[in-house]
């Protein structure tokens, strides 16, 4: 798969060492170098990324003519360079860490640089690309009107992920993803708060703003908020909630997420199927150490501090310590008290399987607590029959409220949960991406109190009706 990664190049840089001691003229921590690394950065680590990853990657960029550009060859063997010539030194940024924490970031060059303009080198490599993935840091390579209509002309025929950046330029129209992280999507968008919801609102504007195809938000270990453009003005987003790891450092998450997307939508996922692997992908990067696992490493030969090491990558807990009284009404005044999020989800959870079991999980980590609105016998029997439902009503809430994610549960007798959302005024309100949005009628009650719609992806395989059609022929 040919992938063509566009965009500014850095040379990213880390000192390690150790800090003992306080500096005798300053109050400032003496540390003594252990180590230096030294990896491409911006749009490098994009091409590194998908070269590790076994595909044939050209990167078009601007390079300069310093020592800083040789150690940027070196670090990008196995990647085809398509380049014009950057007038100024190397753009680098060097992270300072003591005893393993960030104390400092020098950036050198980062601004006021300037390139020579596209080459037809750099065309031809657009134009025969499978993928395109541009990496806007900003330094002006994406201003080009050259460069600008062959990712325009090439966004109509071959998927392209724009990866912005607060100092960069507007993506070209027409783009198959755009993936601002969540403080770049409020910023662009004027937006503010760090929720679901903002995130949701910046989507909106933004996908209209930049007339591209879906606009993806990252949000760290919360996941990535997905919303495409043939959506209604209440499509409820898709929301791919991260598997929970300690990470340490999550540089180059961005980086990693924008390069999996666009190899998966180059192998003809679909854009919801793709954005799911792309979130697991950059979990698993920095589960395993993330940029540091990349990088080539000089010692000093100093000493360790005793006792000072690397914490190891552990699976996060699932969140706990509900009180088995507590209606909903109550767990939900409790989080708000606390300034925290209220989700809820719906639905008959008659049989309860392990897709269930996800898509509750999944919601729970989306706030603070997790209220389940489930349909009462009588509803089941109206919406599915009367052989419906398979476990009584009693038995479905006792089941629910035993899961870890699930914080109080509500039984409702309608056919539609919207009286008992007006109750309950959750912040989010949680579907699997098997609904549409014509079956969220919900979704317009929740814009009364500001609250936001949103879907978790969907798991085919796993039913009530397949386990309950499983279980008729066991019987037999």
């Amino acid at each position: 798969m040919k992938i063509c990664v566009v965009g500014d190049l850095l040379l990213d840089m880390d000192w390690d060492g150790a800090a003992t001691r306080l500096c005798p003229d300053a109050p400032v921590p003496v540390i003594d170098l252990e180590h230096e690394s030294a990896r491409a950065g911006g749009a490098g680590l994009v091409a590194t990324l998908l070269a590790a990853d076994g595909h044939d990657v050209t990167l078009v960029t601007a390079m300069a003519s310093d020592d800083g550009a040789n150690r940027l060859r070196s670090a990008l063997a196995g990647v085809t360079l398509a380049t014009t010539k950057l007038h100024g030194p190397t753009p680098a940024k060097t992270r300072v860490r003591a005893n393993g924490l960030q104390v400092a970031r020098i950036d050198m060059g980062c601004q006021d640089v300037r390139n020579a303009g596209t080459t037809r080198a750099m065309l031809n490599a657009c134009a025969g690309a499978d993928a395109l993935v541009v990496a806007d840091y900003g330094h002006g390579l994406l201003n080009d009107p050259l460069l600008r209509r062959m990712l325009c002309s090439r966004s109509s025929l071959v998927p392209v992920v724009w990866d912005p950046h607060p100092r960069g330029v507007v993506p070209v129209p027409g783009v198959a993803a755009v993936t601002p992280n969540l403080g770049e999507a409020l910023g662009a968008s004027g937006e503010t708060g760090q929720t679901v919801e903002a995130a949701a609102r910046a989507a909106r504007k933004l996908l209209q703003r930049w007339n591209s195809r879906s606009v993806v938000v990252t949000m760290g270990d919360r996941g990535a908020l997905m919303l495409q453009a043939t959506e209604g003005d209440l499509a409820a987003p898709l929301l791919i909630p991260a598997p929970r790891v300690s990470a340490l450092d999550p540089c180059g998450a961005g980086d990693r997420f924008a390069s999996a997307l666009a190899a998966l939508l180059s192998q003809g996922q679909p854009i919801s199927t793709a954005v799911e692997g792309a979130v697991n992908t950059t979990s698993e990067f920095l589960g395993h150490g993330g940029v540091a696992s990349l990088r080539g490493t000089r010692s000093f030969g100093c000493a360790r501090v005793p006792g000072v090491r690397h914490r190891p990558v552990t699976a996060m807990p699932p969140a706990d310590g509900k009180d088995p009284g507590s209606t909903a009404a109550a767990v939900a005044d409790q989080v708000r008290a606390r300034g925290g999020t209220v989700v809820a989800t719906g639905g008959c959870f008659d049989l309860l399987h392990a897709g269930h079991v996800r898509m509750l999980a999944q919601a729970r980590g989306l706030g603070d607590c997790l209220v389940v609105l489930l349909n009462s016998d009588a509803s089941v029997a109206r919406m599915k029959g009367t052989e419906r439902p398979i476990m009584a009503e009693a038995d479905r809430v006792e089941m629910l409220r035993a899961l870890a994610s699930v914080d109080a549960v509500v039984v409702f007798d309608e056919d539609t949960p919207e009286q008992a959302l007006q109750a309950l005024r959750p912040d989010v309100w949680v579907k699997g991406a098997d609904y549409s949005v014509e079956r969220l009628p919900e979704a317009r009650a929740l814009q009364a109190w500001g609250g936001q719609a949103v879907t978790v992806p969907y798991h085919p395989h796993h039913s009530t009706t397949l386990l309950a059609q499983a279980l008729a022929r066991a019987g037999r």
